[in-house]
């Protein structure tokens, strides 16, 4: 017999980043905000019908935002940042405000939602907020749904409590406890007004339960889910599915939740590695209906006999099919829209992949199968059994001899030839609170324009160099007049920090419409692994020489590092991701030394994504860390001491891997970290870190042009950090490649001007 089928979720983009277009047209007046509100419900539709239309039974729906779903929720119960209220500002522009910041108010924090690339604002609550529920919208969005595919395939999607609050962060006195017990009044009611418009069962996300502190988390479960608890109490006739995604259960864990008073339980068994032995040693409930989730929502792999065996596996354990429902393991909203949109990967690549809208296709076929279906395997991947996501198998020897390609990684190839204070003095001179920005620079219509003629041939290769050469003017010009001491040579090739380096790597495929939100209109298009990874020749070595030339400041070399290569490409699922890490990073090794060749003294190495795939759990973040510092080790420590190495690190959280950060060996260290009032840099300050940092003095992400009394203010908190006054950089957050020019220059020139007037404060006094 068929099973039924549900999803979690679907990309909120629209498949040719409608949503995208939509948004900037409104911050930029050039649509209405009814106008920017048609759209998006429009857009929410199509993806309601695209599910109905391929013979989804139950339809996760509500999902859909303008900018980010936790901010929704955040003001769906009130929590709305003490600033923005003060400023007395409604609807859009509150909400906005605390994504973008304006004027005098600066936006929230934001960060990784757990592992992934997705970041999602972190809503401030004071410790004396009384959260209120205003479910309007919401309900409005379950209603299209209802009208779009009917009541009974209608599925309400909820950021469950227990994620909710742990998500937030708490001011004052409250702890995220205390938040929880407010909220629950306003779940309550929420679920009463669901009933009210005929809503038969809802899908509470309540990830949070993959993390290691959930085996303390029995009792705050059964008061959340368990019998006679309010959610339960209130839900009258409603059913809960109970979604727990992004890993496994501990086993501690699955026993307590299968206790709990919910009708269903879906579960990740792509992410969750041991999901499925912990079901087969502990059993499933007869009173509760399994939602598997075999169909992988992270990657981009079809892999449908894979998902057949485990579902065949699954079948067995839970005798009756009536108590299975199969779906993704998690939302799809982290993999691009419609794979039908690409015309151009090869067709060995393409008809190994399914993206969102092929994902329904392959969930929906599994569930119609009477036993495991046999397809066509994956050509240069094989049938995985998630050994992609093994982070563990053989780690532990990298430091040996390891054969990675044709090449042998020794031991000393990990490490500096000279430790940091002695390459210090060798490296370039710079003044105190020296000045520098991240890498890119804002990238035009008219420059993007000329990239685009020259993809589709339309414009020569040495016309489209005098562009790029053209822009490489601008930009030395413009920092020669700002007045900063380390330049850059702001990236006007690159059309995204991860692409560049793939488009010029073997083992790459690029998709021209695989688009995933980052967050709010930021999207990218991750590469996809689909082979063993090496360099063909220089990658970024011309556009360095070319600067250069132009400035007697030093201008750094940018390159991307292998772990945020690794973690921001859809990776391969037959070889472990740490092997592919030190694939890319021999890659990044050869281009650092043909960089410094060629006269560069100093290279930055992003590692933005360092932190992002460590594991949820505890105690398998260890390993994951050793190999990724282990991959930055080798790529930079081919460089000369008089080399300065920089890396940059952004929107995560950092505070408890500094250990990890300092065993990076890195000279300069730049964090995000405007946003985030400065916790990082106490943290690196308490941990004795005695490198060079480069907190970010102000927030990129936000139109806000900060003023110079602003920033002298941001850069006098740095010097009286406690940090070393030699050691401190000044630098934008991240990179400017989003902002426009408008922004830009005077943002730089107050930087500039601030740490000339720290310089002179804090310059030793004559007698």
């Amino acid at each position: 017999m068929s099973l039924k089928t549900s999803t979690l979720g679907f990309p909120r983009t629209g498949p040719k980043r409608e949503m995208k277009i939509a948004l900037e047209k409104y911050w930029s007046g050039a649509i209405s905000a009814d106008e920017l509100i048609t759209t998006s419900d429009s857009i929410a539709v199509k993806s309601y019908e695209e599910q109905l239309s391929r013979g989804v039974d139950f339809i996760g729906v509500g999902d859909h935002t303008l900018y980010d779903h936790i901010l929704d929720w955040s003001e769906r119960f009130g929590l709305t940042c003490t600033r923005v209220k003060a400023a007395k500002l409604t609807g859009l522009d509150a909400y906005f405000t605390q994504a973008r910041g304006r004027d005098g108010i600066h936006a929230l924090d934001m960060t990784k939602y757990f592992d992934s690339n997705y970041h999602y604002m972190v809503p401030e609550v004071p410790d004396d907020v009384t959260p209120t529920g205003d479910f309007k919208e919401f309900i409005r969005q379950i209603k299209l749904g209802q009208q779009t595919v009917g009541k009974e395939k209608t599925v309400p999607i909820i950021v469950g409590p227990l994620t909710l609050s742990k998500l937030c962060k708490p001011c004052g006195d409250l702890s995220s406890d205390e938040l929880l017990t407010r909220l629950l009044p306003c779940y309550e009611q929420l679920l009463k007004e669901l009933q009210q418009i005929g809503v038969s069962e809802v899908q509470f996300h309540e990830p949070w339960f993959v993390k290691s502190e959930a085996v303390n988390l029995k009792d705050v479960a059964s008061a959340l889910y368990g019998k006679g608890s309010a959610l339960t109490s209130s839900k009258s006739g409603i059913s809960v599915n109970l979604c727990i995604h992004f890993d496994s259960l501990h086993v501690d864990v699955y026993k307590y939740i299968i206790t709990l008073d919910v009708e269903r339980i879906t579960l990740d068994f792509c992410r969750g590695s041991s999901m499925l032995s912990i079901l087969e040693r502990e059993g499933f409930p007869n009173n509760k209906q399994l939602g598997a989730g075999i169909v992988d929502g992270r990657n981009v792999w079809k892999s449908e006999e894979s998902a057949a065996k485990l579902l065949t596996r699954i079948r067995k354990l839970v005798a009756d099919d009536n108590k299975v429902v199969v779906s993704p393991s998690c939302s799809l909203q982290f993999i691009p829209y419609d794979l039908s949109l690409e015309k151009d990967l090869p067709s060995d690549v393409r008809e190994q992949l399914a993206f969102a809208v092929q994902k329904l296709d392959v969930l929906v076929k599994l569930a119609s199968s009477s036993s495991a279906t046999s397809t066509s395997t994956i050509k240069s991947n094989g049938d995985y059994e998630w050994v992609g996501e093994d982070n563990t198998s053989g780690a532990d020897d990298i430091s040996k001899a390891t054969k990675v390609g044709e090449v042998t990684v020794t031991a000393d190839m990990f490490s500096r030839s000279e430790a940091f204070d002695v390459r210090r003095e060798k490296q370039v001179s710079v003044p105190r609170f020296p000045t520098t920005t991240i890498g890119s620079f804002p990238q035009t219509p008219e420059l993007r324009r000329n990239r685009l003629a020259w993809k589709q041939k339309k414009l020569s290769e040495a016309d489209y160099q005098q562009v790029i050469d053209a822009e490489l003017k601008k930009n030395i010009d413009i920092q020669t007049d700002i007045g900063l001491d380390i330049f850059v040579h702001g990236e006007p090739e690159r059309s995204d920090m991860v692409e560049h380096f793939g488009q010029r790597l073997e083992g790459f495929s690029f998709t021209n419409h695989g688009w995933v939100q980052s967050y709010g209109s930021r999207y990218v298009r991750p590469p996809i692994i689909c082979g063993p990874v090496s360099r063909r020749e220089p990658m970024t070595v011309r556009e360095f020489k070319v600067a250069q030339e132009m400035t007697d400041r030093p201008v750094k070399g940018m390159l991307t590092g292998p772990v945020t290569i690794l973690n921001w490409s859809f990776c391969r699922v037959d070889t472990p991701r740490w092997k592919q890490a030190l694939e890319v990073a021999l890659a990044i090794r050869e281009e650092v030394a043909d960089l410094e060749a060629a006269g560069c003294r100093v290279i930055q190495v992003d590692e933005a994504a360092l932190r992002e795939r460590m594991p949820l759990k505890d105690e398998e973040a260890a390993s994951y860390m050793s190999w990724a510092v282990k991959s930055f080790r080798l790529s930079t420590a081919v460089a000369k001491s008089s080399t300065q190495i920089v890396t940059h690190m952004c929107y995560s959280t950092f505070e408890d891997i500094i250990d990890k950060i300092d065993e990076m060996d890195a000279d300069v260290l730049t964090i995000e970290n405007s946003r985030s009032g400065n916790e990082m840099l106490s943290a690196l300050s308490g941990f004795g870190y005695n490198r060079d940092i480069g907190p970010g003095v102000y927030d990129i992400h936000s139109p806000v042009i900060p003023s110079k009394d602003e920033l002298i203010e941001q850069v006098r908190n740095l010097a009286q950090s406690g940090l070393p006054l030699d050691r401190i950089w000044v630098n934008p957050d991240c990179g400017l490649k989003t902002r426009k020019w408008n922004e830009v220059i005077p943002s730089l020139k107050n930087m500039v001007a601030a740490a000339k007037v720290l310089r002179d404060e804090t310059a030793p006094r004559m007698g």
